[in-house]
């Protein structure tokens, strides 16, 4: 059977027995929800296509893993706007390529961190996967895009994010279904107000979290001494550890890096009994803090509070707010996050392209333009019921907050109600973000 590495013109590499897996937007079994619910309004958070390690680890022998990994041929040609000596913008054509120290340049070489050619292949399905499941099944969104304002897409300030965004758009939405001066808008916040990541301007969420991470370390530290006669080898006669050099996360992060792009690793790091060991500690340094009103608060609370706006929005206008499908392109740091702050999270670092969706849901008395209705002056009115749809990885997610009578659709856990899901995030809302974020900030 073909690879994906042999597809994309790499080296041809069996692919390993252990593997994380990239689950692609599962059209077919999609869940349609129960008769009398209407979709008003899709979120997506999307992990990046798959990348390079961010480090060089486990590059000499026996471990073998490349230093240098040639798998960037598609986008090193880029046409930029400039300003010329008339003022007049004017467009140039540039080449990227990555020099190495020594001075040598190969066609194709990613940078460390760099969204590669599979990365864009697996985030262009993933845009087509959307398009296939609301446009071409469900009749949700336009298959022409001629009204932007139903669309919102928006990215961390990282290449790698960028980039799977622009991918997806194109498989959303490809060339020729929309105008070229009415083209989709990627959207990018600084630093200070973004929160599809862990905010690093967060002072006390920093603090908090390195608490954890010493924590991790010294809970899960003797489990990986077990396994240095193992791995030690791979390591120049180091240890793998929470808080080693290289850490164990680093370690992992290039190991997956390299099995999704079918490259050969140390059997050891196929051994599903060694990888999970890893991965429980790993799992634990990074987000055992989101078992904590405050962490949660602090990392994931304006982000929940951006969604419940924006869908609370939506269920006051209606119609009068023409968004339908926000796509925001993350980390598996989000993702993870977002899962543990909502207590539905597995314990498995999410995989490249992994995705939350949350659906808002109104539920509708009989739209039927034949439908015979007598109304009375006498008549009570109530106002639209709207539920929360949480799916991670095409599965429902029933959120426990939603788990008691009267907080989801009766028969239906995993449709939670617009209020009690609001009720929760305002829970989680900082009050004041500069006052909690400071070094003396709230104690759990």
């Amino acid at each position: 059977m073909e690879t994906i590495a042999a597809r994309l013109g790499h080296n041809i590499i069996t692919p390993p027995v252990f593997r994380p897996s990239q689950v692609p937007v599962d059209v077919e079994a999609y869940p349609i929800a129960p008769d009398g619910l209407k979709l008003e309004q899709v979120h997506v958070y999307v992990r990046h296509g798959e990348r390079t390690p961010v480090g060089i680890r486990l590059s000499q022998p026996p471990a073998s893993i490349p230093e240098h990994w040639i798998m960037c041929k598609t986008a090193t040609q880029f046409q930029a706007a400039v300003l010329g000596m008339s003022r007049k913008r004017e467009f140039i054509h540039t080449r990227k390529k990555v020099e190495r120290v020594d001075g040598v340049v190969s066609d194709g070489e990613c940078l460390l961190g760099e969204l590669t050619d599979l990365g864009r292949q697996s985030t262009f399905h993933f845009g087509r996967g959307l398009r296939e499941l609301y446009v071409e099944r469900l009749r949700f969104l336009s298959d022409f895009l001629d009204n932007t304002a139903e669309v919102y897409f928006r990215s961390t300030n990282m290449p790698r994010t960028i980039e799977s965004l622009q991918q997806i758009i194109h498989g959303l939405y490809p060339t020729g279904k929309y105008e070229s001066n009415n083209c989709p808008t990627i959207l990018i916040r600084n630093g200070r107000d973004e929160n599809l990541s862990n905010n690093y301007t967060c002072k006390r969420l920093q603090m908090l979290q390195d608490g954890f991470a010493q924590a991790a370390a010294t809970a899960y530290n003797p489990s990986l001494e077990k396994l240095d006669n193992k791995l030690s080898k791979y390591l120049q006669g180091k240890s793998v550890r929470v808080d080693g050099k290289p850490r164990a996360s680093g370690i992992m992060d290039t190991v997956r890096a390299a099995i999704a792009h079918d490259i050969k690793v140390p059997p050891e790091f196929k051994d599903k009994a060694i990888v999970d060991t890893i991965e429980r500690a790993v799992v634990s340094e990074w987000f055992a803090g989101y078992r904590t009103e405050e962490v949660r608060r602090l990392g994931m609370g304006r982000l929940l509070e951006d969604l419940t706006r924006k869908m609370q929005q939506k269920a006051d206008l209606g119609g009068g707010d023409p968004l339908k499908i926000l796509v925001h392109s993350t980390h598996d740091t989000a993702l993870a996050a977002l899962c543990a702050t909502l207590d539905v999270f597995d314990d498995q670092w999410p995989a490249f392209t992994a995705a939350i969706t949350f659906e808002l849901f109104r539920k509708t008395y009989n739209e039927s333009p034949n439908a015979q209705i007598e109304f009375s002056p006498f008549m009570e009115t109530t106002a639209p019921e709207y539920y929360v749809r949480m799916r991670y990885q095409n599965k429902n997610m029933a959120l426990p907050i939603c788990a008691e009578e009267g907080n989801h659709l009766p028969g239906y856990p995993e449709f939670c109600t617009l209020m009690a899901f609001h009720k929760r995030v305002k829970e989680l809302t900082p009050v004041d973000w500069v006052s909690e974020c400071s070094q003396t900030g709230l104690s759990s």
